[in-house]
């Protein structure tokens, strides 16, 4: 769905007959400084995210397949000894 090109003008076109062209760029200037807070907001949060941590669990998590040539290669392909060793261990507690 998205916006075409035609569309940002007209409605660019109808913002500025209605709020005029300095209330428009203000608009504009106060929307990039949000979108730049928002930025650098998520990247804060993505440095202290511990991606080491989530991705040992996600390794523990068994896959599923989301169709059928996906679970034929999984049934086809042995399992690292290691994830088989953890897994047993798991299962055992």
């Amino acid at each position: 769905m998205g916006f075409h090109f035609v569309d940002l003008i007209v409605i660019a076109a109808i913002g500025l007959a209605l709020f005029g062209p300095k209330a428009l760029q203000s608009m504009a200037r106060s929307a990039g400084k949000g979108v730049g807070q928002a930025k650098s907001m998520k990247d804060k949060v993505m440095s202290e995210i511990p991606l080491e941590e989530i991705t040992k669990i996600t390794d523990q998590i068994p896959q599923v397949p989301l169709n059928s040539r996906q679970a034929i290669q999984m049934l086809l392909t042995p399992e690292p000894a290691e994830k088989v060793e953890t897994l047993q261990e798991t299962k055992e507690e």
